[in-house]
């Protein structure tokens, strides 16, 4: 695998129930979510072939799927469950996955977490 092909899926903006605070068990609050996904790229690239890449379009939709039905407490664990999903697809080889919860601070537009996660060997 080459170390520098990237797949990235950017500002990803969806709504779902997350935060520990009661009103935000009952509200829908606003998330974004960047992914880059390690893979390798080359075969696709010779190719032009769909079947020899990751579908992200596929990916998209399982993703928003889950988040849209989630119910985390936690953007960390939002995080950890699309990192999840992502590593599915044997052809990723690890995941960068960065969940941010604009407005969530005061004089913040934004706080959030990024997380590394890769294929076990």
């Amino acid at each position: 695998m080459s170390d520098i092909d990237r797949i990235f899926i950017k500002d990803l903006r969806l709504r779902c129930i997350i935060g520990i605070r009661e009103w935000e068990r009952k509200t829908l609050q606003n998330v974004v979510i960047n992914l880059t996904l390690s893979v390798d790229l080359a075969k696709a690239g010779q190719s032009d072939d769909i079947d020899d890449t990751v579908n992200y379009k596929t990916l998209c939709k399982r993703i928003i799927s889950m988040t849209e039905a989630s119910h985390f407490f936690l953007v960390e664990a939002l995080a950890e469950k699309i990192a999840q999903i992502a590593l599915e697809d044997e052809r990723i080889h690890a995941v960068e996955v960065q969940v941010e919860k604009p407005g969530a601070l005061r004089f913040a537009d934004s706080v959030g977490v990024i997380i590394e996660r890769k294929r076990a060997e």
